[in-house]
């Protein structure tokens, strides 16, 4: 059983940062998973992204389970509400969308399990918020930019907002983000850099994880 969408969602506020991460290699994910849990980040997407995904997710889980009590653990990159049933039995703890699909948000409520619908028009977020949507991630975030979060904010006071995509892990951009009215975003590459994991320098990784951690904090 999923845990309560509002306390995920109250999580997903708190962690401020959402690694977002895929990675064919069952060993690579389960060491970026640790650098990110070792680099305080209590919430982790994984991403549906290839053949992989559910047997590496099926990993992250048991290890979640085992050492890692306070972690949530969700999977991105769900299009469909069949997708969403499959991890869902794997045990996710929540489900992000690149896309706002009404037939996968029934089914995430009739599952009792978060869902977070991908948005980039104010009409793809009216659709997510008529499916109860309370948290929407703005995607592609590069393309959007801060300045669309506070042009469209006004219209949908009740709603939160993550961006995902383009998104750096430098003061500039954290603060960039916050400033416009975003409660967390999602990372990707920027933050899990591909040099890092490529070099298995889960170390650095770790350090970088915590440095951006640093500059969320230095803005509260």
């Amino acid at each position: 059983m999923a845990p309560n969408p509002e306390e995920i969602i109250a999580a997903f506020e708190q962690s401020g940062i959402i690694p977002v991460f895929y990675h064919d290699d069952a060993d690579v994910c389960l060491n970026v998973l640790q650098a990110c849990y070792d680099g305080g980040l209590r919430v982790f997407e994984f991403t549906s992204r290839g053949a992989s995904a559910p047997q590496n997710f099926a990993l992250l889980r048991e290890r979640k389970q085992a050492t890692m009590p306070d972690l949530y653990l969700g999977i991105g990159t769900i299009k469909q509400a069949a997708d969403a049933a499959v991890y869902t039995a794997l045990g996710a703890d929540f489900i992000v969308c690149p896309i706002t699909d009404p037939e996968t948000a029934a089914y995430c409520k009739s599952a009792g399990i978060l869902w977070i619908p991908g948005c980039m028009t104010p009409s793809e977020i009216a659709v997510a918020e008529k499916n109860e949507a309370k948290l929407v991630k703005l995607f592609p975030g590069n393309v959007l930019g801060p300045g669309y979060v506070k042009a469209i904010k006004p219209l949908f006071p009740k709603l939160k907002f993550m961006p995902t995509g383009g998104v750096e892990p430098t003061q500039l951009s954290m603060d960039a983000w916050f400033d416009a009215g975003v409660v967390c975003v999602g990372m990707g590459s920027n933050l899990l850099a591909k040099s890092l994991i490529d070099g298995r320098d889960w170390t650095s990784l770790k350090e970088k994880i915590m440095q951006t951690f640093a500059f969320l904090k230095a803005m509260h």
